[in-house]
């Protein structure tokens, strides 16, 4: 194999490597240490959350008050969907789903630094919030 085919080789690799990076949504959060979380988690814009969804990121980015008292707790991961990070990285948060008369199944769940997830089925499945 000649140099040309050589570099040809790598920067195709290369470009390879970018693609896959950008399609599996792996850019973005990062962790207490500063460190990229890898998740191959699909993503949504806020601007796509449903009204009560942005309404509850900007509670949480506030700080509160929050209308529910589950509101901050701990969330577990125990389905292992999102990024593995220690007990009590993430918390829980109620997005309002009009028309029920509990919690519903909407949720947000906020990492310590800044990561944030919206699930529409209760834990089922997750997207990363991107702004």
């Amino acid at each position: 194999m000649s140099s040309v085919q050589k570099i040809a080789a790598a920067l195709l690799c290369g470009i390879i490597a970018l693609a896959l990076l950008a399609a599996t949504n792996l850019a973005g959060a990062r962790d207490a240490g500063g460190e990229l979380i890898k998740s191959a988690l699909p993503t949504i814009a806020v601007a796509i959350l449903p009204p009560e969804g942005r309404a509850t990121l900007q509670l949480i980015k506030k700080g509160g008050p929050f209308p529910y008292r589950k509101d901050g707790s701990i969330f577990g991961n125990r389905e292992r969907i999102l990024p593995r990070q220690t007990r009590g990285y993430y918390k829980e948060y109620t997005v309002k789903t009009p028309g029920a008369h509990d919690r519903g199944a909407r949720r947000i769940i906020a990492g310590e630094v800044g990561d944030y997830y919206y699930t529409s089925d209760h834990y089922g499945t997750f997207q990363r919030i991107v702004e």
